[in-house]
């Protein structure tokens, strides 16, 4: 049952997410590139002028500009705004899934790195190591307050998560002599595991297949991919995670009761 600060939580929650995810747009950005993500200031990628304080509350700013740039009146990606509203929406979930304490903060950190994983991959089909390495490492170290998992579970979960996708790739490249993922997502679904446990890497990794296998599928069908096309995986194990975050429990045990 929620208490009377529960909604109160999960609003400044949400608007917190406003705040972090005009952040991640930078991050999702200029990590690629190799550049820094502290400086200099955001400025628009057509005429280059740098945006004003006003010019930057998350949403609104996009809404007030009507989608346009101030000085050169170039459109500003719906991205923006949508990786925002994205980045509020994980935040409030996590408040309203978790409640209270450190472990709301430690699936809000989880939910940041995989939006940004996710949105880099389908951009650039890459999942930098500056971002799972550290990853791994973080999970390890939030395991005291990360839900229903233990330390001993998160190094179980970096082993296998890795492990599997090690023996996914090796076998695609026996079978087909040619190489279906590449080591990023073996460090990404490490780094999940780090975070779940290896009973959320399990159930990651059976939704990114699934996820995946049907919009391959759909994009085939539709004539936007070919039987050869590559997809950017990693949107998938995001997809997963994030299933696995929320509701991986009620998942494992929905199938562990048919054994």
């Amino acid at each position: 049952m929620l208490s009377v600060s529960t909604p109160i939580l999960i609003i400044y929650s949400g608007l917190l997410g406003l705040v972090v995810g005009s952040f991640l747009n930078v991050v999702v950005h200029r990590l690629p590139r190799g550049t820094s993500i502290v400086f200099p200031r955001s400025a628009c990628t057509f005429c280059g002028g740098v945006l004003s304080a006003r010019d930057n509350i998350p949403v609104l700013s996009f809404l007030l500009l009507r989608g346009k740039c101030r000085r050169c009146s170039s459109p500003i990606s719906i991205r923006y705004p949508l990786v925002e509203l994205a980045t509020s929406a994980l935040f409030a979930l996590c408040a309203w899934r978790f409640e209270y304490g450190l472990e709301t903060i430690a699936a809000t950190v989880f939910c940041c790195l995989l939006l940004c994983l996710a949105l880099i991959d389908f951009d650039h089909f890459l999942l930098p190591d500056r971002l799972t390495l550290p990853g791994i490492l973080a999970g390890l170290l939030l395991q005291p307050w990360l839900p229903r998992t233990s330390f001993a579970d998160a190094a179980l979960g970096v082993l296998l998560g890795a492990g599997a996708l090690i023996l996914i790739v090796n076998f695609w490249y026996w079978l087909r002599s040619e190489e279906g993922m590449g080591l990023g997502d073996v460090n990404m679904l490490a780094m999940v595991g780090a975070f779940l446990g290896w009973q959320g890497a399990a159930v990651t990794l059976a939704m990114a297949t699934v996820t995946g296998a049907l919009a391959g599928l759909l994009l085939i069908a539709f004539r936007r991919l070919g039987a050869r096309s590559r997809l950017p995986f990693g949107v998938f194990l995001s997809l997963g995670a994030a299933i696995a975050l929320f509701v991986g429990d009620e998942i494992a045990n929905f199938y562990l009761g048919y054994l």
